[in-house]
C-alpha cells in the first residue's frame, strides 16, 4: 500500500513527498478507519481523501459546502485524469441524470455534493445501493455550535455514522480550537476517530497590522506595485465594499464587490472572473472566499477587523495556497471594535453572543499586540512557540519605543475628569482642546484637562490609548459603548511612581518599506519567463474553459522559470506536473521555454 499511494501521489498529482501527517491519514482512510484531521489552508487536506479514493473500492462522496468549491475541485482532478464529477442546483435535470448513470454505472472516483442533497432521504436510499468507498467531509468546522461560521444543514452529518456505519468518514478543517474540535466529533459521531492536528502555521504568510488612518489611500498605498497580483480585500458591510470596489476602480485597479446583497449572476461573473484572473482583486464581505479554490492570491487585506482570530485565520488563510510568499493585512481603529460588538449583539441569543464577545476580545488583543503575531495567531489556537517567525511587522520591524509617561499621565487623569463614562474618541477631543458641539454641551471645554494634549494627533493619541488598554493602564467597558475606566495600575503612573514605554504607531509607508517581499516568482530572468509562461497559462485555460491554476499552480511555473526544464522527462519532475497535464500540456510549456532560453541566449 505505502508504495502504491507513493506512486499515485506523483504520477497522478504531481507531487513528490508527502506532508506531515498526508502518509499516515491516508493510510488509515485506505484501511477504513475514521480520521479526523485540522490541517492549514494550502496544507493538502484534499489529498488525503482524494487518494484513498483512487486506492478504495466504490465511489467516495465529498461533501463540499459551496457550488464554486466543488466546480474548482472536480475541474482539477479531471485536468488529472480522475474520474469526478459534481451535483448540485447548478445542473439541469439531463446532467442529474447523467450523474446517476455515471454512480450507478460504478464509472466514478469521487461525487461532490452539498450536505442538503446528501441527506435527502431518495439520494441516500440511492447510496445505500452502491460500493461506498468513503466520506469526506470538508470544512468540518461548519457543523459545530462553536463555530464561527455556523451551518445548521451540516448538523444532520451525524446520521452518516448510523446509516453507513462500515465506511470510513474522513472529517477535515482548517479551523477548530480545541473546544471546537471536541463538538466537531460529537457532532458527526467521531469519537473513535484518529485524531490529527497538524498545526496552524502558515509560514509563507507575513502578517501585517497598521493603525487605521485614511484607510482609503492606505490601501491603496498597499496596493501599488501589486497590480497584477490576485488577493481579497475584507470589509465589514455591503456598503464599505460597494465604495471600496468603486475607489479602487476609479484609481485605475482592476476590482469588483462581491457581497449577499448583489444578484446572483453578478456575484457569479465576479468569482468566475476572479478565478480565472480576468479580475485581480475582489472586495468582499465574508460570504467570499470559503468556496475559492484559488491556490495564487498573493494577498488578504481586511479593511476592517474581523470578529473573531477564528474569522480572520480561516480568511488571511486564503493567501498562498500555492505556498509561495504572500501578505495578510489589517487595518485596526478602535471604531472597528464597536462596529463588530453592535453586529454581535444583534442577536437574542445570549450564549452565543457571550461566546462571541470573548472572541472580539482575544481578536482585539491580537490587534494591538507588541509581540510576534504568528506567535499570538498560533497560540490562540493551542500551537504555542518560543520563537518569534520573522515574517511579521513586529518581528521585521520593532516597533519604536519611547518615554510615554507624560502622555500617559495627561490621558489617564483626563479619562478621570470626564467621570470615566466616555469612550476614546471623546477623550482625544477633550485632550486636544476640540470644539466639536458634545464636549461643549457637556462643559469639558472648561475641565483642567482640556487642551492638555493639543501636540499630539488624534492618531498619536489613539495609539496611546490603545497601548494603556492593551497594558491594562485603563479598561474598556464594552456594555456602556467602550467607555474607558482607570484599572489600580493606573494610580503608581498618576503619581509618577511607574515609568510607561511604549512603542510608536508606524503608518503604512514605512511598513511597506520594512516589510517589502521580493516576488513569489523571483526577480530577473526568472520573474521574465514566468510571466511568459503565465501569459500561456491564460491562454491555454482560456480555450479550455477552466481558472489557469486548474492547468498549473504559479509554484509549478515558478520551479519551471527556474529550473527551465529542456525534455519531457525533466518536466516530469517538476512538483506539479503528472503524467496526464504532461501529455496535455508538456509540448506547449517546453516549447515556450526553449524559445525564451534562445530568445536570451
Amino acid at each position: 500500500m505505502p508504495d502504491n499511494i507513493q506512486h499515485t501521489l506523483k504520477t497522478v498529482f504531481g507531487f513528490h513527498e508527502f506532508r506531515a501527517p498526508q502518509r499516515e491519514v491516508i493510510e488509515q482512510v485506505c484501511d477504513g478507519r475514521d480520521v479526523f484531521l485540522v490541517m492549514p489552508t494550502g496544507g493538502g487536506k484534499s489529498l488525503c481523501y482524494q487518494i484513498p479514493a483512487l486506492h478504495r473500492d466504490g465511489v467516495a462522496i465529498v461533501v463540499s459546502p459551496l457550488i464554486a468549491l466543488m466546480k474548482d475541485q472536480v475541474d482539477a482532478l479531471v485536468a488529472n485524469g480522475v474520474r469526478a464529477t459534481c451535483l448540485n442546483s447548478s445542473l439541469s435535470p439531463a446532467e442529474v441524470g447523467r450523474v446517476f448513470q455515471q454512480m450507478d454505472a460504478g464509472t466514478l472516483d469521487l461525487l461532490y455534493v452539498a450536505p442538503e442533497r446528501l441527506m435527502m432521504p431518495d439520494f441516500l436510499e440511492r447510496l445505500a445501493t452502491l460500493k461506498l468507498a468513503l466520506f469526506a467531509i470538508d470544512e468540518a468546522h461548519c457543523i459545530s455550535q462553536w463555530g464561527h461560521d455556523f451551518r445548521p444543514e451540516y448538523t444532520q452529518l451525524g446520521r452518516l455514522r448510523q446509516l453507513f456505519p462500515n465506511v470510513p468518514v474522513v472529517a477535515m478543517t482548517a479551523t477548530a480550537d480545541p473546544e471546537t474540535r471536541k463538538d466537531i466529533l460529537k457532532q458527526l459521531g467521531l469519537e473513535n476517530a484518529k485524531v490529527h492536528v497538524a498545526g496552524f502555521d502558515r509560514p509563507n504568510i507575513a502578517y501585517t497590522v497598521i493603525p487605521k488612518h485614511k484607510p482609503l489611500a492606505q490601501l491603496a498605498s498597499f496596493l501599488t506595485g501589486r497590480r497584477d497580483e490576485a488577493g481579497i480585500v475584507y470589509a465589514l458591510s455591503r456598503k464599505r465594499v460597494d465604495l471600496v470596489a468603486e475607489r479602487l476602480r476609479a484609481a485605475g485597479f482592476s476590482a469588483a464587490a462581491y457581497h449577499a446583497g448583489l444578484p446572483d449572476q453578478e456575484r457569479k461573473r465576479v468569482q468566475d472572473a476572479f478565478r480565472r484572473d480576468d479580475i485581480r482583486i475582489v472586495v468582499a464581505t465574508v460570504a467570499f472566499g470559503m468556496g475559492i479554490d484559488k491556490p495564487n492570491v498573493r494577498f488578504v487585506v481586511h479593511y476592517d477587523m474581523p470578529k473573531s482570530v477564528e474569522s480572520y485565520y480561516q480568511e488571511t488563510g486564503r493567501a498562498g495556497r500555492d505556498g509561495l510568499p504572500s501578505e495578510a493585512l489589517m487595518l485596526f481603529g478602535m471604531g472597528d471594535v464597536m462596529t463588530a460588538r453592535s453586529l454581535i449583539e444583534n442577536s437574542d441569543n445570549a450564549e452565543r453572543v457571550r461566546i462571541e464577545l470573548q472572541k472580539l476580545n482575544a481578536m482585539v488583543a491580537y490587534a494591538e499586540a507588541l509581540t510576534c503575531r504568528r506567535r499570538a495567531l498560533l497560540a490562540y489556537f493551542g500551537d504555542q512557540r518560543e520563537q518569534g517567525c520573522d515574517n511579521c511587522d513586529i518581528c521585521n520591524d520593532p516597533p519604536q519605543r519611547f518615554d510615554a509617561s507624560e502622555s500617559a499621565k495627561k490621558a489617564l487623569s483626563c479619562v478621570y475628569r470626564v467621570g470615566e463614562r466616555f469612550g476614546a474618541r471623546h477623550v482625544i477631543d477633550v485632550l486636544r482642546g476640540a470644539k466639536v458641539q458634545r464636549v461643549l454641551d457637556l462643559r469639558h471645554n472648561e475641565l483642567s484637562t482640556y487642551g492638555i494634549g493639543a501636540d499630539l494627533s488624534a492618531v498619536e493619541w489613539e495609539n496611546i490609548f490603545r497601548q494603556l488598554i492593551h497594558l491594562g493602564y485603563l479598561v474598556q467597558d464594552f456594555t456602556r459603548y467602550g467607555a474607558l475606566g482607570l484599572s489600580p495600575a493606573a494610580r503608581p503612573v498618576l503619581k509618577g511612581e511607574t515609568q510607561v514605554i511604549l512603542g510608536l504607531p508606524r503608518d503604512v509607508a514605512r511598513t511597506e518599506e520594512k516589510s517589502r517581499r521580493k516576488s513569489g516568482a523571483g526577480e530577473g530572468v526568472h520573474r521574465a519567463l514566468f510571466e511568459e509562461l503565465r501569459a500561456l497559462r491564460k491562454q491555454i485555460a482560456d480555450a479550455a474553459g477552466v481558472p489557469p491554476f486548474v492547468v498549473f499552480s504559479d509554484a509549478t511555473l515558478v520551479e519551471m522559470s527556474k529550473t527551465r526544464p529542456g525534455d519531457m522527462r525533466e518536466l516530469l519532475s517538476i512538483t506539479g506536473v503528472g503524467e496526464q497535464k504532461l501529455r496535455k500540456y508538456g509540448t506547449a510549456f517546453l516549447d515556450a521555454i526553449r524559445a525564451y532560453c534562445h530568445g536570451t541566449a
